[in-house]
């Protein structure tokens, strides 16, 4: 089977930077130890406040365990009020 990856693009609010980045490094940490990621990236735009997570599941299976997990649920509530943006795309790589 092969491994999903998944982009997800966050813009936050004006003046809420630091509290997404808070928040990103909290769900990278605990994302990171899960049974089926990976890689878990985070990165940030040189030319503005976005974020860009990089992830890479071991199967779908993986990802939907990954979005079902205490911390996600918890992150997704937290960055709610603050991203003004957020898209995340599911790939498969192209060969």
């Amino acid at each position: 089977m092969e491994p999903i990856i998944v982009t997800a693009i966050l813009k936050p609010k004006e003046g809420f930077q630091e509290k997404l980045l808070l928040e990103l490094k909290k769900v990278q940490l605990a994302s990171s130890k899960e049974a089926g990621c990976l890689k878990y990236t985070l990165h940030q735009s040189t030319e503005d406040h976005t974020f860009i997570l990089y992830e890479v599941w071991k199967d779908n299976e993986a990802v939907e365990s990954h979005i079902q997990s205490s911390h996600y649920r918890e992150y997704r509530g937290n960055i709610t009020e603050i991203v003004s943006i957020r898209e995340v795309y599911k790939l498969r790589t192209i060969n």
